[in-house]
């Protein structure tokens, strides 16, 4: 807060009785940066190394980057709006088009990985996991299983409309929006699709078809196509709570919340 201090509103009253600026400048006077000084300097001794204030805590003007951790990345795979923790990925993956491999569920996908069925270039996708779809649960496994894999953690991607937690490192995107229940267009995605990954851009598209591009206007052409051939899955859920919520859940974007 402190090397933040220009940018808070320091006269906004807090749970101690006392505005945020007068609980930082009590902070100040009652020692308690002697404090952390001294506790950090019996770190450094016990473990023998040379940490500062400043590697622990940047100072304002020198942020270790100003873009975040995460981009949200949008295009005809993911009108809505789909989350990539950039920090996380591979640089040679944040400008890639790869070949889709879909799956309708992250069993499916986690058997097809651990088998070694997924290539390098491959964009595997795993859907129906949304909120409506199953609840929207962490794609903990598959991603894993990938980034542990050297070669795999640099040359695929995992796309899907379910989540990832703070700790999933590669290049994985979650999220996807409309989700596949809803008919968005994760749920048309085919064998072969060519999908288009740009991070700096914040592009997510499907580019090609079995493997061959064609125009962003073809491709809206054969979306269309295949939506109309296509047919809402059997609810997950029958009873309770989950079926509650599979029916009023809201868009992965917007915070997979209860809606009524």
């Amino acid at each position: 807060m402190e090397e933040i201090k220009e940018h808070l509103h320091l006269n906004v009253m807090t749970v101690t009785g006392k505005t945020l600026g007068e609980n930082l400048e009590e902070l100040k006077n009652n020692g308690f940066y002697e404090k952390c000084d001294k506790w950090l300097q019996e770190f450094n001794k016990r473990y023998n190394v040379s940490l500062t204030k400043e590697d622990i805590i940047r100072p304002y003007d020198k942020a270790i980057g100003t873009d975040g951790s995460i981009a949200v990345l949008r295009g005809n795979l993911a009108p809505e709006g789909a989350v990539i923790k950039h920090t996380a990925c591979p640089k040679e993956m944040f400008k890639s088009v790869l070949r889709a491999r879909p799956f309708d569920s992250e069993e499916e996908c986690l058997d097809a990985v651990l088998k070694h069925k997924v290539q390098k270039g491959d964009a595997v996708f795993i859907r129906y996991e949304g909120p409506k779809g199953s609840g929207m649960p962490e794609m903990f496994y598959t991603s894993e299983a990938i980034s542990s894999d050297k070669e795999l953690g640099k040359s695929i991607a995992l796309i899907t409309d379910g989540r990832f937690s703070g700790a999933s490192t590669g290049p994985v995107i979650g999220h996807c929006s409309p989700e596949a229940v809803d008919g968005g267009p994760i749920a048309l995605v085919e064998e072969g699709d060519l999908i288009e990954i740009d991070v700096m851009e914040r592009k997510l598209n499907i580019i090609g078809i079995a493997g061959e591009r064609k125009s962003m206007e073809e491709i809206d052409q054969i979306l269309v196509e295949r939506r109309k051939n296509w047919k809402p899955r059997e609810p997950k859920y029958k009873k309770g709570v989950l079926r509650l919520f599979s029916e009023h859940a809201a868009s992965p974007m917007k915070g997979a919340y209860l809606e009524y």
